[in-house]
């Protein structure tokens, strides 16, 4: 079975696939390919950034695994952390902690 590729809503066999660098279909690619792609180059050196921030904040002495929890656990609602606890309560018993 040849591969397929989703184009828009439809389906379309391999040799169906629209040809040349940077069109789609005999047309120049839609303005979303390129702002996805501006946003992805965005979001890797967003991801650079906050490595490099991780690094600084190795280097004054924090353990970067207990930061990245606490960042973590800041995105979650407190019911959300409240229930997580409980859970992990319940587990520890279970377990013998």
């Amino acid at each position: 079975m040849k591969p397929v590729r989703i184009i828009g809503m439809a389906w379309f066999r391999r040799e169906d696939w629209p040809r040349g660098s940077g069109h789609h279909g005999g047309r120049r690619r839609p303005p979303f390919v390129a702002r996805i792609e501006r946003l992805e180059e965005e979001k890797a050196n967003i991801a650079n950034d906050i490595g490099e921030v991780y690094s600084e904040a190795k280097s004054s002495g924090f353990d970067v695994k207990i930061l990245r929890k606490l960042i973590a656990m800041r995105k979650k609602s407190k019911q959300a952390l409240a229930e997580e606890d409980e859970f992990l309560s319940v587990y520890r018993a279970a377990v013998g902690l």
